[in-house]
């Protein structure tokens, strides 16, 4: 992941202030945070790395064998453990930072050896009041600190004490990562604009006749062109029936001509998610039925927007969509009753069954807690969520033909501020005019 030295362009200041606020919650005792492991893809091949959220958010550090270690109290210590400076297996792998630069270059107070962390762990958490760790998220990491602490407590006729108390690291950080530092803000609003790029290329290439997975190569083309190596999930690329699969990602039909296409697509640029949904047709123009569902959806995405604002409860912008989304299943006889009777019966559920919006960042599915206690959460100035009401029409017998095998969905990432909440994606277009407007002028160019 690294070819030689730190990025110019990272700022350690942002991990160094990470560290020292969650140091800071701490009050006293011992942070343990490992990175992820290396997977094998086949045989002696492996799946392309990715660091672990958590230690990457607290220090930027891309290799894989590293955990951090966070000394909290009166003289706070801030450690790194990783693989040695091998000059031989960097002959094979590329660059390795080594203890000496890793502590230099993402700004720890020291770095050891990866091979030196049990020992050195034991040493640490021997009289410390509290270990802050993430239970049952690896099962061999929860072997490896249970080891440690045995090992402490082996040694309490020497008058050396476990901890007594474990704390769940992830609650802190969860809390902390869902307000989000200029610097993520800056980085987002790029993966945003990368991915943006990637849905006008997709809506320009599509021709009636080519496959989904050749949008795909599309999305994934603009994404590496502009800097992105990796998706942020799996690109779905569905077209007619296939858009009313929620999670479809075979991407392998050939797409017909009177098929609506929804594109569920984001990227990861320096560990951040972009999260973009749009759909637009096949032929270059929107079928009667195809506009009036996504006329119906595109409404629903507004009324969530503009209820996405500082002070509002998480949920505010699901229940605005939801009341436009059932009003318009009655008026095009999806459903029948009353508007409070559909909502309340959840009805709607038939053909909008997810939520409006998720927690965005790191992760594209990101960390955090959705309410406090019995309540949904205030939104606050610089959480970025996603807003992406949709409506998928299976065929039944009830249900107008003209609408069956219709599925759109339409996705913004939404950052919260004091006064509303900006729409960073907003260059993909999701106006029926603008959509048609560009695949016309595409074909014509």
């Amino acid at each position: 992941m690294q070819n030689s030295g730190a990025d110019k362009s990272m700022d350690i200041t942002s991990f160094k202030s990470r560290r020292t606020r969650l140091m800071q919650q701490m009050g006293e005792g011992v942070a343990v945070i490992p990175t992820a492991t290396e997977k094998i893809r086949n045989r002696d091949a492996h799946y392309p790395y990715r660091p672990d959220s958590y230690f990457h958010y607290l220090s930027g550090f891309p290799e894989p064998e590293a955990v951090i270690v966070l000394i909290a109290g009166a003289q706070p210590r801030t450690l790194l453990f990783c693989r040695d400076k091998d000059m031989e297996r960097e002959i094979w792998d590329g660059f390795r930072y080594g203890p000496a630069a890793a502590a230099d270059s993402f700004g720890f107070d020291e770095a050891h050896l990866i091979g030196e962390f049990d020992a050195r762990l034991a040493d640490v958490l021997a009289n410390q009041p509290t270990l802050w760790y993430s239970l049952g998220h690896d099962s061999d990491w929860d072997r490896r600190i249970g080891a440690t602490l045995n090992a402490v407590r082996a040694q309490s006729r020497a008058g050396k004490r476990a901890p007594e108390t474990l704390r769940d690291v992830r609650a802190a950080l969860d809390e902390m990562r869902l307000l989000k530092d200029a610097t993520e803000l800056e980085l987002m609003r790029r993966a945003a604009e990368i991915a943006a790029a990637a849905h006008r290329r997709a809506m320009r290439a599509v021709r009636p006749g080519c496959f989904e997975y050749e949008l795909e190569a599309e999305l994934l083309h603009e994404f590496l062109r502009q800097g992105s190596r990796f998706p942020a999930y799996s690109s779905i690329v569905a077209a007619g029936a296939n858009a009313c699969v929620l999670h479809y990602v075979e991407n392998a039909c050939r797409i017909a001509a009177d098929d609506l296409i929804l594109i569920d697509a984001g990227c990861e640029l320096d560990g951040y998610a972009s999260d973009i949904t749009r759909c637009f047709p096949a032929s270059g123009r929107f079928s009667g039925p195809q506009a009036d569902v996504y006329d119906l959806v595109l409404d629903a995405q507004s009324a969530a927007v503009a209820a996405t604002r500082a002070g509002a409860r998480f949920n505010d912008p699901h229940d605005a969509a939801v009341k436009v989304l059932a009003q318009g299943m009655l008026d095009l006889k999806l459903l029948s009753g009353s508007l409070d009777g559909v909502i309340e019966s959840e009805s709607y559920k038939r053909f909008y069954m997810h939520r409006t919006s998720h927690w965005l960042g790191r992760d594209v599915h990101d960390a955090g807690e959705y309410k406090d206690g019995e309540d949904w959460k205030i939104l606050q100035p610089n959480m970025v969520l996603t807003v992406e009401p949709g409506c998928y029409i299976r065929p039944a017998d009830d249900v107008p033909q003209a609408f069956w095998n219709i599925g759109v969905r339409i996705e913004d990432d939404a950052v919260v501020t004091s006064h509303g909440c900006e729409l960073i994606t907003a260059a993909a277009p999701k106006k029926i005019a603008d959509i048609e407007a560009l695949m016309a002028d595409a074909r014509n160019g």
